[in-house]
């Protein structure tokens, strides 16, 4: 288990608990709970799987589920407002 801190201890020396997070995840608690993790962007690229694009996502076995018109949002083409051309 990685290193744990109050939020009040990561407020106060939040160099020292990046530096902590080079070793491992550090868990940042609110009131005694876990609240937060902190860990290296690498760390989290490896468990979420990285940065994937759309072709490789749909490529994956699971990817024939998905539904692009409900699960993607979309993208706004044109302006919120009128264009004002005068």
């Amino acid at each position: 288990m990685g290193k744990i801190v109050t939020s009040r201890e990561f407020n106060q020396n939040v160099s020292a608990v990046k530096r902590a997070a080079d070793e491992g995840p550090v868990i940042i608690t609110d009131r005694g709970e876990p609240a937060y993790v902190l860990m290296r962007h690498e760390e989290y690229k490896k468990l979420t799987g990285g940065e994937k694009s759309i072709a490789e996502l749909l490529a994956m076995p699971e990817g024939d589920d998905v539904d692009l018109e409900s699960e993607i949002p979309p993208r706004r083409i044109w302006p919120r407002r009128p264009l004002d051309l005068d």
